[in-house]
């Protein structure tokens, strides 16, 4: 090897002793935490704090940041660097998709392939969690009016108020879906910014539907009845952390947050949702004491 070539390998070695030493520098920063304002993303949100700190990782949680877009307006400018998001969350609320999918591949796909574009942001593996919208109805409800679909419960809605969330008045898997494609139209309608409140007025009879979601503890507690999307109209809303490009390039951080996806499900959810809303736990001891029993951490 001449002069100049020994000259040029030593300068490529020196850039990439640079690269790496930036992106070494990059990652002792603090990786920033952030959830949406509700139990389930309480507690997933520690659960991804947990993992990478037991990774090594220095963490800053912003936990209860808001609805949907203002996470998501967090994650675009830097105020957080992750958070977890719902397939079918991105595909309506963010895409405001204009066509029905129920397929969890293409949902993923295409807000995978949209947020990497519009955004420069990442979807990472998705868990086995399936949170999406469910509409239910007290057993005594469904008994007396045949209400096993939400076909069934189209044809009768107009007798029956429904209680329902914030965002779910303006959204197409909302009010205006069940009106398009099952017919749905209420006699009533409430709205409850927190679910508990929801649960609270199906219990005791000051409305006769409420939208919850797939993972709530009270579907199963209440012996509530979830009519089935016989249609289609939900979909799917599996549960993935939306990242930073940074985020995405860091093998390490990956592979920690895929591995807590790895474990959680929907009746692990209720549980580890119950724990705080009943039993009145920490969602930060209710992560840990979870990671540590699936081995995941010290």
């Amino acid at each position: 090897m001449n002069f100049a070539s020994m000259r040029f390998a030593k300068t490529l070695c020196i850039a990439a002793a640079v690269i790496v030493a930036g992106f070494s520098t990059a990652f002792a920063q603090t990786i920033k935490i952030g959830s949406k304002n509700f139990t389930e993303q309480f507690i997933v949100a520690e659960l991804y704090a947990a993992a990478l700190e037991n990774a090594g990782f220095k963490v800053e949680r912003k936990i209860n940041l808001g609805g949907t877009l203002v996470a998501h307006e967090a994650l675009k400018s830097g105020a957080i660097d992750l958070y977890p998001e719902y397939t079918g969350t991105g595909f309506n609320a963010v895409m405001k998709a204009t066509t029905t999918e129920s397929d969890p591949a293409k949902v993923l796909g295409l807000v995978k392939a949209y947020y990497e574009k519009e955004f420069n942001l990442t979807w990472l593996k998705p868990s086995r969690i399936n949170n999406g919208y469910a509409i239910v109805v007290r057993p005594d409800t469904a008994k007396e009016h045949n209400l096993k679909t939400l076909s069934d419960l189209g044809k009768v809605a107009k007798k029956l108020s429904l209680g329902a969330g914030t965002e779910f008045v303006d959204r197409r898997d909302g009010i205006a879906g069940l009106k398009e494609v099952y017919g749905a139209e209420f006699g009533e309608f409430k709205q409850f910014a927190a679910l508990r409140l929801r649960y609270e007025a199906l219990s005791q009879k000051q409305v006769d539907v409420a939208n919850g979601f797939s993972t709530d503890w009270q579907i199963a507690a209440e012996k509530f009845v979830a009519l089935d999307d016989d249609k289609s109209l939900f979909p799917p809303y599996f549960l993935a952390p939306v990242v930073r490009p940074e985020i995405a390039a860091n093998a390490k951080i990956v592979e920690a947050l895929e591995k807590v996806g790895d474990v959680l499900d929907n009746p692990t959810m209720q549980e580890l949702n119950r724990q705080v809303e009943v039993d009145k736990k920490e969602p930060r001891t209710v992560a840990a004491n979870f990671l540590k029993a699936k081995g995941l951490v010290r």
